[in-house]
């Protein structure tokens, strides 16, 4: 059989004042554009299952509404799609069921809604793929196909997994490729729309085969860029210490989503830095701990742990590690103080990279659940509100108007340039690197607030005016001349090592500064050097664990 493996990989948000804003979810292919995207590793994994009496074909849809001929020439379509354009994907699968080709369906939207999905396709995987695909290849051979396979009450072990088929991709079109060495989580967010869905058991993938799957991506790639695609890394330290260990010398950078134990640890720290480790990604959730509560429904964990959350950043990135930070906007301890709050946190923290998105109640999640119960949702079953930045729910402490439109002044860059331009008494922080005094590297330049106060000091110490506009160019490595905060990183220089003696201090110089790229404006970087740039990870925006 010819096999056709769909990604619906585009998405935009819904708010039309945001797309007038040019606000577009980071990390997916857009329909305008393609910015920089993830492929399906649940794809690629199944392409790797697949009998080799089959032909695979993988393709990524950023827009199934654009397609005016359908891809020819399958015997099977199989479609995974996030829940904010499931509409079109299921609008997809009925073109292809009109043409007489069976679809089968899968993925976390899939599994949290199959009565939903198998109204639209032939056939839907709830949960984990891999027990049931080469059930599905057979069955549609023999022309019955099941309609539902659950795979929930399956035990897989990730052990059996295969190296997905990474060489069906055009490596020339992503930044960054995703490992995965585990699945699930041991806590249990309340808006958590990830793995967890898929499986309720956390476990792992022996070392040994994240190693080959690495060794595999450096066969095609030469000097690659890894997002390990695990809902929380370093769990088991123990594991990671081995997997860790053997990853100097294999030329690699990558990326992980933890929790904020991880500084706790300073030898895990620093074998992270030594095997190329240039940013982990922690769900804070939120700056203030009323906040937190209740939103981690086994032990309240991360409010336990908030007193922790500055010296935690602190300690990371003192190991030379990035730390992107992420926040949800509108959970029920907030109010409408909190865009302020999260401005205030971001600034004094040092936080080096922030993602900040609104509470999101999706598909299969204790949230959505709970909103329904308390009719608090504004559109049920509205999934291409699923977006991160569209509000389908009434908070508790503010309106939905006061939620919308604090959420837009926080994050459009003019708002927060301009903001932060009129808070002087901040400059004074950057004021002894500009004059030539060295200080410590301990705070990042994530926000474009932060850009905002070099520019306001830095006009005292240059003949020529310094500028900063949004950037909305379309490929990842376009940069426009203007200002860049240039912040030495500890451990890190110019090129894929790691260095042990950090350079101190911050510089602002000339150069270039890709401020927004079309992307959510809290996804942004102070550049080191333009050829030796790390891409930068994007997540769907719930953070870490």
């Amino acid at each position: 059989m010819n096999v056709g493996l769909l990604a619906i990989s585009g998405i935009r948000v819904v708010d039309q004042e945001l797309l007038r804003l040019g606000l577009t979810l980071p990390g997916f292919v857009e329909r305008s554009e393609t910015i920089a995207s993830l492929p399906s590793l649940g794809l690629l994994t199944l392409a790797a299952l697949t009998p080799p009496e089959h032909e695979v074909h993988y393709l990524e849809v950023p827009d199934p509404r654009s397609l005016d001929e359908l891809p020819n020439g399958l015997d099977l379509v199989a479609i995974s799609s996030y829940s904010a354009q499931i509409f079109e994907a299921y609008e997809l699968a009925r073109r292809y069921q009109a043409a007489r080709i069976p679809v089968v369906m899968g993925g976390p939207h899939v599994s949290a809604a199959p009565e939903e999905a198998i109204e639209h396709c032939d056939a839907v995987v709830v949960g984990e793929g891999e027990p049931h695909w080469k059930q599905v290849l057979a069955d549609c051979e023999d022309g019955r196909m099941a309609g539902v396979y659950d795979a929930r009450s399956s035990d897989y072990d990730l052990s059996d997994a295969p190296v997905p088929a990474f060489e069906l991709l055009d490596i020339s079109r992503y930044n960054r490729l995703t490992v995965q060495a585990s699945r699930g989580c041991p806590h249990r967010c309340e808006f958590c729309a990830s793995s967890v869905l898929l499986t309720d058991r956390y476990k792992q993938k022996p070392a040994a085969n994240v190693l080959r799957e690495i060794d595999r991506i450096l066969e095609i790639w030469e000097y690659p860029f890894i997002e390990f695609a695990d809902d929380n890394a370093f769990v088991d330290r123990s594991y990671w210490k081995e997997l860790l260990a053997a990853l100097p010398g294999r030329r690699l950078r990558w990326f992980a989503e933890t929790d904020l134990s991880v500084a706790r640890d300073p030898t895990l720290l620093d074998l992270m830095r030594d095997g190329g480790c240039a940013q982990v990604l922690v769900g804070f959730e939120s700056p203030v701990e009323v906040g937190l509560a209740g939103i981690e429904l086994r032990s309240d964990w991360k409010r336990k742990r908030f007193p922790e959350y500055r010296d935690a950043i602190a300690e990371i990135q003192a190991h030379g590690i990035t730390v992107n930070g992420c926040f949800v906007i509108g959970l029920d301890g907030h109010t409408p103080d909190i865009f302020e709050q999260v401005f205030d946190f971001i600034r004094d923290s040092g936080l080096y990279e922030v993602q900040v998105t609104i509470l999101t109640p999706f598909p299969g999640t204790p949230l959505y659940d709970r909103f329904e119960r308390e009719d608090r949702l504004l559109e049920p079953g509205a999934w291409d509100r699923c977006t991160l930045f569209d509000v389908n729910y009434r908070p508790a402490n503010m309106t939905v108007a006061e939620l919308e439109n604090g959420f837009k002044e926080l994050a459009v860059p003019r708002d927060l340039v301009r903001r932060e331009v009129r808070r002087e008494a901040t400059a004074s922080r950057i004021r002894p690197v500009l004059s030539g005094s060295p200080v410590r590297w301990s705070s990042g330049s994530g926000v474009p607030g932060r850009i905002a106060r070099a520019v306001r000091v830095g006009r005292r110490h240059s003949a020529e005016p310094l500028r900063v506009r949004p950037f909305s160019g379309s490929a990842p490595d376009r940069v426009r001349p203007d200002v860049r905060l240039h912040r030495p990183r500890p451990g890190l220089q110019p090129g894929p090592h790691p260095v042990r003696n950090p350079p101190q201090g911050l510089v602002l110089r000339r150069g270039f500064l890709p401020l927004g790229r079309g992307r959510n404006p809290f996804h942004m970087e102070a550049v080191r050097h333009r050829r030796s740039r790390v891409p930068r990870p994007f997540r769907l925006g719930l953070g870490g664990s």
